[in-house]
């Protein structure tokens, strides 16, 4: 059984899954102390729209690794979620490129008061008893590497990979391929205890370099091909050609499919995606992307392997 916000689902019935999708991302104290850049009912109402064309794409699933740092409001996320038939998993995590924040800075491992590692047990909770008063429990962890291992950022990495000893939930790291730090999750999750097979280094779509992508799949983890749409970053057709290329050599069962895509994503001004970046929307890839996988010979048993059986498998 897989937890999602509208309660428990059995793996096998997931459906159609995009492994790496927000709902929104904010941050929740510019948004309570400035009003004026948030609507409230505006937002939920657009957010149910978005969602619902997805669905109707053929999209049972959505997980959504929105976590502290990128402004989870689980609460919210169960309010739209009420209003369209799409299952929702959620996760647990904290999302920095660099230090924590000023509230675990001062006390757990190495630092001034030291004691136990305050996160791993907020991890742990939110997994075993649910998020907040809400109900809702989250069925995977979510951290994040950019450029390089800071010791904030690996303190995150060793909490998660704790949290994910003690209760099993798997693991979808934020990595950049440029600095192929991919690799330096993997090493740091490996060495706390974590099992690489219940792990997606996410963004791995963002290069076409695949003696990277092979030797984190030899690695055992999952790789994300979760950028469709940001072709500021990758074009779609080298995005394209790269699982193609893979999937011809018989790795369709070590990739999954997303777009890391919002309703809303406060990190831009109004209007700026749409403009800036016309394609990198929750439909791109039913709209696009697989037409274009089966131009490039990518099989249908590919496809549902990459959108069917690799989620179930990452979460059975």
């Amino acid at each position: 059984m897989v937890e999602t916000v509208r309660g428990q689902v059995p793996a096998d019935q997931l459906g159609t899954v995009l492994m790496h999708e927000h709902v929104f991302v904010l941050n929740e104290e510019i948004r309570r102390n400035y009003p004026e850049f948030w609507d409230e009912e505006e937002r939920v109402a657009d957010a149910i729209k978005r969602l619902r064309e997805l669905a109707s794409r053929g999209v049972d699933t959505i997980v959504d690794p929105t976590v502290i740092g990128l402004g989870r409001d689980v609460e919210r996320v169960a309010r739209i979620n009420a209003e369209v038939d799409l299952n929702i998993i959620t996760a647990t995590g904290l999302y920095t490129y660099d230090s924590v924040p000023f509230f675990f800075r001062l006390h757990g491992p190495g630092t001034l008061l030291g004691g136990d590692e305050v996160m791993v047990r907020m991890f742990v909770k939110d997994i075993t008893e649910g998020i907040a008063e809400t109900g809702v429990k989250a069925a995977f962890l979510k951290c994040a590497i950019e450029e390089e291992l800071t010791p904030g950022v690996e303190r995150v990495l060793n909490a998660v990979a704790e949290a994910h000893v003690r209760t099993g939930a798997p693991i979808t790291v934020h990595t950049s391929p440029a600095h192929r730090t991919g690799l330096v999750a993997q090493e740091v999750l490996r060495r706390n205890g974590v099992d690489l097979g219940r792990v997606v280094i996410g963004h791995s779509g963002d290069t076409t370099d695949t003696d990277y992508l092979r030797e984190l799949i030899d690695n055992g983890s999952y790789i994300g091909m979760d950028r469709f749409g940001l072709d500021v970053l990758l074009p779609t057709d080298e995005r394209v050609a790269t699982i193609a290329e893979l999937a011809r050599g018989g790795l369709a069962d070590r990739m999954v499919l997303a777009h890391d895509a919002s309703c809303h994503i406060d990190w831009f001004p109004s209007g700026v995606v749409e403009q800036a970046l016309p394609n990198w929307h929750y439909t791109h890839i039913h709209d696009v992307v697989l037409p274009a996988l089966r131009e490039a010979g990518v099989t249908e048993q590919q496809l549902t392997t990459m959108l069917v059986d690799n989620p179930r498998r990452y979460f059975d």
